[in-house]
Protein backbone atom coordinates (compact mmCIF):
# COMPACT_ATOMS: atom_id res chain seq x y z
CA UNK A 1 0.00 0.00 0.00
CA UNK A 2 1.82 3.38 -1.16
CA UNK A 3 0.69 6.46 0.04
CA UNK A 4 1.23 9.21 -2.55
CA UNK A 5 0.11 12.60 -1.74
CA UNK A 6 1.86 14.31 -4.87
CA UNK A 7 0.39 17.25 -6.62
CA UNK A 8 -1.24 18.19 -3.26
CA UNK A 9 -1.14 20.88 -0.66
CA UNK A 10 -1.30 20.38 3.00
CA UNK A 11 -1.66 22.66 6.03
CA UNK A 12 -1.47 21.42 9.43
CA UNK A 13 -1.82 24.02 12.19
CA UNK A 14 0.13 23.93 15.23
CA UNK A 15 3.10 22.20 13.07
CA UNK A 16 5.97 22.91 15.03
CA UNK A 17 6.09 20.74 17.58
CA UNK A 18 4.54 17.74 18.75
CA UNK A 19 1.97 15.28 16.86
CA UNK A 20 1.61 18.52 14.13
CA UNK A 21 5.01 18.49 13.86
CA UNK A 22 4.83 14.57 13.16
CA UNK A 23 2.42 14.90 10.63
CA UNK A 24 4.53 17.54 8.73
CA UNK A 25 6.96 15.07 8.39
CA UNK A 26 4.70 12.26 7.45
CA UNK A 27 2.74 14.10 4.94
CA UNK A 28 5.73 15.75 3.04
CA UNK A 29 7.59 12.29 2.84
CA UNK A 30 4.58 10.73 1.22
CA UNK A 31 5.02 13.52 -1.48
CA UNK A 32 2.34 17.12 -0.40
CA UNK A 33 3.81 20.17 -0.06
CA UNK A 34 3.36 21.11 3.10
CA UNK A 35 2.67 24.02 5.31
CA UNK A 36 4.05 24.81 8.42
CA UNK A 37 2.04 26.51 10.90
CA UNK A 38 2.85 28.50 14.33
CA UNK A 39 1.67 31.33 16.23
CA UNK A 40 5.54 32.93 15.65
CA UNK A 41 7.68 33.68 12.75
CA UNK A 42 11.02 32.50 13.88
CA UNK A 43 9.45 29.71 15.35
CA UNK A 44 7.97 27.94 12.22
CA UNK A 45 11.18 29.09 10.44
CA UNK A 46 13.12 26.70 12.98
CA UNK A 47 10.62 24.39 13.02
CA UNK A 48 10.83 23.64 9.13
CA UNK A 49 14.83 24.10 9.56
CA UNK A 50 14.75 20.67 11.68
CA UNK A 51 12.36 19.25 9.46
CA UNK A 52 14.69 19.77 6.66
CA UNK A 53 17.66 18.61 8.84
CA UNK A 54 15.95 15.19 8.93
CA UNK A 55 14.99 14.69 5.09
CA UNK A 56 16.67 17.83 2.81
CA UNK A 57 14.00 16.84 0.25
CA UNK A 58 11.16 17.85 2.25
CA UNK A 59 8.93 20.54 0.52
CA UNK A 60 7.84 22.77 3.25
CA UNK A 61 6.43 26.54 3.35
CA UNK A 62 5.95 28.75 6.13
CA UNK A 63 2.50 29.71 7.27
CA UNK A 64 3.09 31.51 10.58
CA UNK A 65 -0.04 32.99 11.88
CA UNK A 66 -2.49 32.83 15.33
CA UNK A 67 -5.64 30.93 13.76
CA UNK A 68 -7.53 31.44 16.60
CA UNK A 69 -8.13 34.56 15.66
CA UNK A 70 -9.02 36.04 11.95
CA UNK A 71 -6.79 38.19 11.31
CA UNK A 72 -3.92 35.20 12.20
CA UNK A 73 -6.48 32.93 10.18
CA UNK A 74 -5.81 35.37 7.35
CA UNK A 75 -2.39 35.36 7.56
CA UNK A 76 -1.67 31.71 7.41
CA UNK A 77 -4.34 31.51 4.14
CA UNK A 78 -2.49 34.35 2.54
CA UNK A 79 0.86 31.74 2.70
CA UNK A 80 -0.82 28.84 0.98
CA UNK A 81 -4.59 29.96 -0.61
CA UNK A 82 -4.96 26.80 -1.92
CA UNK A 83 -5.34 23.91 0.72
CA UNK A 84 -5.87 20.03 -0.42
CA UNK A 85 -5.25 18.95 2.87
CA UNK A 86 -6.14 20.57 6.15
CA UNK A 87 -5.39 19.21 9.13
CA UNK A 88 -6.49 20.76 12.49
CA UNK A 89 -3.53 19.64 14.53
CA UNK A 90 -3.32 22.68 17.34
CA UNK A 91 -4.51 22.05 20.54
CA UNK A 92 -4.33 23.08 24.36
CA UNK A 93 -4.39 21.33 27.13
CA UNK A 94 -3.31 21.15 30.54
CA UNK A 95 -5.18 19.66 34.08
CA UNK A 96 -7.18 21.62 36.79
CA UNK A 97 -9.97 21.08 39.50
CA UNK A 98 -13.27 21.29 37.83
CA UNK A 99 -14.76 23.73 40.02
CA UNK A 100 -11.68 25.67 39.61
CA UNK A 101 -11.90 26.40 35.90
CA UNK A 102 -12.76 29.81 35.22
CA UNK A 103 -15.05 31.01 32.45
CA UNK A 104 -12.39 32.52 30.70
CA UNK A 105 -10.43 29.56 30.56
CA UNK A 106 -13.20 27.40 28.97
CA UNK A 107 -13.50 29.93 26.45
CA UNK A 108 -9.93 29.75 25.69
CA UNK A 109 -10.13 26.32 25.29
CA UNK A 110 -13.04 26.42 22.86
CA UNK A 111 -11.51 28.93 20.94
CA UNK A 112 -8.12 27.06 20.47
CA UNK A 113 -9.73 23.19 20.05
CA UNK A 114 -12.69 23.97 18.27
CA UNK A 115 -13.30 27.66 16.86
CA UNK A 116 -9.44 27.74 15.11
CA UNK A 117 -10.73 24.12 13.37
CA UNK A 118 -14.36 25.33 12.45
CA UNK A 119 -12.73 28.64 11.24
CA UNK A 120 -10.34 27.29 9.23
CA UNK A 121 -12.85 24.20 7.52
CA UNK A 122 -15.36 27.28 6.29
CA UNK A 123 -12.03 28.92 4.79
CA UNK A 124 -10.80 25.78 2.77
CA UNK A 125 -13.60 23.42 2.50
CA UNK A 126 -15.09 25.35 -0.19
CA UNK A 127 -11.90 25.01 -3.09
CA UNK A 128 -11.94 21.84 -2.06
CA UNK A 129 -15.70 21.01 -3.31
CA UNK A 130 -15.21 23.15 -6.14
CA UNK A 131 -12.10 21.24 -7.32
CA UNK A 132 -14.07 17.76 -6.29
CA UNK A 133 -11.17 16.68 -3.93
CA UNK A 134 -9.69 17.50 -0.41
CA UNK A 135 -9.12 16.66 3.11
CA UNK A 136 -10.30 17.40 6.49
CA UNK A 137 -8.44 15.77 9.56
CA UNK A 138 -9.68 16.87 13.22
CA UNK A 139 -6.93 15.83 15.73
CA UNK A 140 -9.82 14.31 18.68
CA UNK A 141 -8.59 12.69 21.93
CA UNK A 142 -9.64 10.01 23.77
CA UNK A 143 -10.30 12.65 26.20
CA UNK A 144 -13.48 13.42 23.90
CA UNK A 145 -14.74 10.04 24.92
CA UNK A 146 -13.72 9.43 28.40
CA UNK A 147 -13.68 12.46 29.97
CA UNK A 148 -10.80 12.83 32.28
CA UNK A 149 -12.07 14.25 35.79
CA UNK A 150 -8.95 16.31 35.78
CA UNK A 151 -9.22 18.21 32.71
CA UNK A 152 -12.96 18.27 31.69
CA UNK A 153 -12.73 21.40 30.00
CA UNK A 154 -10.34 19.98 27.34
CA UNK A 155 -12.16 16.79 27.36
CA UNK A 156 -15.48 18.68 26.35
CA UNK A 157 -13.71 20.71 23.88
CA UNK A 158 -12.58 17.33 22.34
CA UNK A 159 -15.86 16.19 21.88
CA UNK A 160 -16.93 19.41 20.25
CA UNK A 161 -14.57 18.41 17.86
CA UNK A 162 -15.77 15.42 17.27
CA UNK A 163 -19.38 17.02 16.25
CA UNK A 164 -17.96 19.51 14.21
CA UNK A 165 -16.14 16.53 12.33
CA UNK A 166 -19.14 14.83 11.53
CA UNK A 167 -21.47 17.88 10.61
CA UNK A 168 -18.72 19.38 8.19
CA UNK A 169 -18.67 15.62 6.67
CA UNK A 170 -22.45 16.06 5.88
CA UNK A 171 -22.13 19.65 4.58
CA UNK A 172 -19.09 17.90 2.30
CA UNK A 173 -21.51 14.95 1.22
CA UNK A 174 -21.32 14.18 -2.41
CA UNK A 175 -18.10 16.37 -3.34
CA UNK A 176 -15.54 14.40 -3.37
CA UNK A 177 -14.25 15.68 -0.01
CA UNK A 178 -13.91 13.79 3.29
CA UNK A 179 -14.24 14.82 7.02
CA UNK A 180 -12.64 12.67 9.61
CA UNK A 181 -11.29 12.92 13.22
CA UNK A 182 -8.38 11.22 14.61
CA UNK A 183 -8.82 10.09 18.37
CA UNK A 184 -5.24 10.20 19.50
CA UNK A 185 -4.82 8.83 22.57
CA UNK A 186 -2.01 9.72 25.17
CA UNK A 187 0.78 10.63 23.12
CA UNK A 188 4.43 10.66 24.02
CA UNK A 189 4.88 14.68 23.55
CA UNK A 190 6.84 17.54 25.32
CA UNK A 191 3.92 18.97 26.70
CA UNK A 192 2.78 15.70 27.63
CA UNK A 193 6.05 15.02 29.54
CA UNK A 194 4.88 18.20 31.27
CA UNK A 195 1.68 17.04 32.27
CA UNK A 196 2.73 13.44 33.30
CA UNK A 197 4.87 15.23 35.97
CA UNK A 198 2.19 17.41 36.94
CA UNK A 199 0.34 14.26 38.05
CA UNK A 200 3.45 12.09 39.36
CA UNK A 201 6.29 12.37 41.21
CA UNK A 202 8.70 15.08 39.23
CA UNK A 203 11.96 13.40 41.24
CA UNK A 204 11.37 10.05 38.96
CA UNK A 205 13.31 9.24 36.05
CA UNK A 206 10.97 9.87 32.36
CA UNK A 207 10.85 5.64 32.25
CA UNK A 208 9.29 5.04 35.80
CA UNK A 209 7.00 8.61 35.44
CA UNK A 210 5.41 7.21 32.42
CA UNK A 211 4.90 4.13 33.52
CA UNK A 212 3.45 5.46 37.07
CA UNK A 213 0.99 8.13 35.04
CA UNK A 214 -0.06 5.15 32.89
CA UNK A 215 -0.94 2.99 35.72
CA UNK A 216 -2.26 5.36 38.06
CA UNK A 217 -4.33 8.06 35.55
CA UNK A 218 -4.68 6.14 32.17
CA UNK A 219 -4.92 2.53 33.08
CA UNK A 220 -7.35 1.21 30.41
CA UNK A 221 -4.50 1.64 28.21
CA UNK A 222 -4.24 -2.11 26.04
CA UNK A 223 -0.54 -0.46 24.96
CA UNK A 224 0.40 0.18 28.44
CA UNK A 225 2.47 3.12 27.17
CA UNK A 226 2.51 6.53 25.79
CA UNK A 227 1.67 6.46 21.63
CA UNK A 228 4.68 8.02 19.81
CA UNK A 229 3.66 10.74 17.86
CA UNK A 230 4.84 9.49 14.24
CA UNK A 231 2.04 6.57 15.38
CA UNK A 232 -0.35 9.23 15.16
CA UNK A 233 0.70 10.86 11.86
CA UNK A 234 0.52 7.41 10.08
CA UNK A 235 -2.83 7.35 10.40
CA UNK A 236 -3.59 11.28 9.57
CA UNK A 237 -1.59 10.33 6.20
CA UNK A 238 -3.85 7.45 5.36
CA UNK A 239 -7.00 9.31 6.11
CA UNK A 240 -5.20 12.25 3.73
CA UNK A 241 -4.61 10.12 1.02
CA UNK A 242 -6.84 8.41 -2.04
CA UNK A 243 -7.05 5.26 -0.51
CA UNK A 244 -9.22 6.82 2.08
CA UNK A 245 -11.41 7.56 -0.35
CA UNK A 246 -14.80 5.49 1.19
CA UNK A 247 -13.90 6.94 4.72
CA UNK A 248 -15.77 10.20 6.39
CA UNK A 249 -17.38 11.60 8.76
CA UNK A 250 -15.81 9.20 11.15
CA UNK A 251 -13.68 9.27 14.09
CA UNK A 252 -10.88 6.74 13.90
CA UNK A 253 -9.21 5.77 17.01
CA UNK A 254 -5.53 5.51 17.13
CA UNK A 255 -5.65 5.20 21.27
CA UNK A 256 -3.79 2.53 21.63
CA UNK A 257 -7.03 0.88 22.96
CA UNK A 258 -7.39 3.01 25.72
CA UNK A 259 -11.30 3.66 25.13
CA UNK A 260 -13.27 0.62 26.40
CA UNK A 261 -15.16 0.25 22.85
CA UNK A 262 -15.69 -2.50 20.10
CA UNK A 263 -17.13 0.25 17.90
CA UNK A 264 -14.52 2.63 16.11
Amino acid sequence: MRIDLSGTTALVTGSTQGIGMAVAAVLADAGARVAVNGRRPERVAEAIDTLRGRAPGRDLVAAPGDVTTDRGTDDVLSAVPEVDVLVNSLGVFGSAPALEISDDEWRRYFETNVLSAVRLIRATLPGMTERGWGRVLNIASDSALAIPAEMIHYGTSKTALLAVTRGFAKQAAGTGVTVNSVIAGPTHTGGVEEFVYELVDRDLPWEEAQREFMVRHRPMSLLQRLIEPEEIANMVAYLSSPLASATTGAAVRVDGGYVDSIVP
